[in-house]
């Protein structure tokens, strides 16, 4: 059965700002958030082999959520400009990987990767999904799986349950009670995990 590995980019890129001391060139670029992408994906590449890998960015601005409810991540502060520098390079850097770079203006990675990964499933395609976002565990079952990279851990149907307690398919209705503050969704007050 044929594999696909859906990366979410954005997760690789803020994992890997935020993870390594701030590299630079001599002549002082930022340089860290790329190395340890490149990395992460090197590593992927030689587990997977690159055939079997996408990897999908965030769009630059907001999207349909934004239209649906205004407040969504308004509570996060602006990407630091040493790691807006590294996005350029970084798409770059992936084409010259030969790996596909996927971006949809106004839909985020998580749309783009849902709809693929459930896409594939339908086609018999095994998946994985490389993200640390938890969102993401409600499209595991027997063909879509989640990979943690900071863990090593890979999530399946099972795996989801013992994690949050719970199938994948209530994940929506938990994370509907207890909300998001990292996207600024409220849950239900004095609702938590």
């Amino acid at each position: 059965m044929k594999t696909l590995v859906l990366v979410d980019g954005s997760s690789f890129l803020f994992r890997a700002y935020y993870a390594l001391p701030p590299l630079t060139t001599t002549d002082g670029r930022p340089t860290g958030a790329i190395f340890g992408m490149i990395n992460m994906l090197n590593k992927l590449i030689k587990e997977y082999s690159a055939e079997k890998i996408a990897v999908v960015f965030d769009a630059k601005g907001k999207n349909f959520r934004h239209e649906l409810y205004p407040e969504y991540k308004a509570n996060r502060s602006a990407m630091p400009e040493e790691l807006q520098s590294q996005i350029k390079p970084i798409h770059d850097i992936v084409k010259a990987m030969g790996l596909p770079l996927i971006i949809k203006d106004g839909v985020e990675a998580d749309d783009v990767i849902g709809t693929l990964a459930t896409q594939a499933a339908d086609q018999k395609i095994k998946t994985i999904i490389v993200t640390s976002d938890k969102d993401f565990a409600q499209l595991v079952n027997k063909k879509i799986k989640l990979l943690n990279t900071m863990t090593g851990i890979l999530l399946d149907p099972a795996g989801v349950e013992d994690k949050f307690k719970i199938p994948p398919e209530l994940i929506i209705d938990y994370l509907s009670l207890i909300g998001d503050s990292v996207v600024n969704v409220p849950g239900i007050p004095k609702v938590g995990p």
